[in-house]
């Protein structure tokens, strides 16, 4: 199978978000944000560029596609994805790059068409926050799962029952194949539309976007033990407001933000 990629050209992180909350609703299923726009990927059998023209003409944005044969998505990647390092927490690399050993924890990450991997400032926080946070015998709700990246590290950080969603089939292939490659043993993936889920979790980590976080805040809330904790990201600075407000209606405790890029993440504590 191919795959379209569409460059959207814009520098306005607020453009920017808008356009990765529209396509992800339109079935596009891999994102990278740069300093000039957004990368966006669908296969090529769901690409319909008269329906992308009419999302983004509101917005007065152009976009170029390009066809990725399946055959050259690795050498794409090899050729583009470099290890990041988080403080002296956190290596993240692919599997084709030298190990890294001068960190607490290293994370193999071959994304493919998923999204996480680190780069993104919205991972890149998130990490951060989950630096601060006792994972050790927990257990962990990660909603928005992309490439397993967060499941994987709170296995790392000693969680001990991790549930890990997502919407697409791909993210769900790739994430089980980064879960095989960093040798977990306590995460379960499971394909979802929401985050509606029988379990109740001591963390839950929802990394995903501003729409869908909103769509899904009541779901999230029940997901979550009384006195646990709760992750948000995906989000804008400009949202910060909006989603404290929220989060004030379900009583929960704001604690802390991390902010990269203009990119935030939220922690917050469940009283109910």
């Amino acid at each position: 199978m191919n795959y379209i990629q569409i460059h959207i050209a814009t520098d306005s992180s607020i453009y920017q978000e808008m356009v990765i909350a529209t396509l992800y609703d339109q079935g596009f299923n891999g994102f990278e944000t740069t300093a000039t726009g957004v990368n966006a990927f669908i296969d090529e059998d769901n690409y319909s560029e008269r329906l992308v023209r009419e999302l983004l003409k509101p917005l007065s944005l152009t976009f170029t596609a390009t066809v990725i044969e399946e055959q050259n998505w690795n050498e794409l990647w090899e050729n583009n994805f470099s290890p990041i390092i988080i403080d002296d927490f956190v290596a993240i690399r692919a599997n084709f790059h030298q190990p890294i050993t001068h960190v607490q924890h290293e994370l193999i990450i071959t994304p493919k068409m998923s999204f996480g991997t680190g780069h993104h400032a919205t991972t890149y926080s998130v990490i951060q926050l989950m630096q601060q946070i006792n994972f050790q015998e927990k257990t962990v709700f990660d909603f928005g799962t992309g490439t397993g990246i967060l499941a994987i590290l709170a296995e790392k950080l000693g969680a001990t029952n991790i549930l890990a969603v997502d919407n697409d089939e791909w993210c769900i292939n790739n994430s089980l194949e980064n879960i095989q490659e960093n040798n977990c043993h306590h995460i379960t993936i499971q394909q979802a539309d929401n985050a509606a889920t029988s379990e109740k979790f001591d963390i839950v980590i929802a990394n995903i976007n501003l729409n869908i976080i909103i769509q899904n805040f009541e779901l999230l809330n029940k997901a979550v033990k009384p006195n646990g904790l709760v992750i948000l990201s995906g989000l804008l600075t400009e949202n910060e407001t909006e989603i404290k407000l929220l989060a004030q209606k379900f009583q929960w405790e704001y604690i802390t933000t991390k902010e990269k890029d203009n990119w935030i993440a939220l922690l917050f504590k469940v009283k109910n």
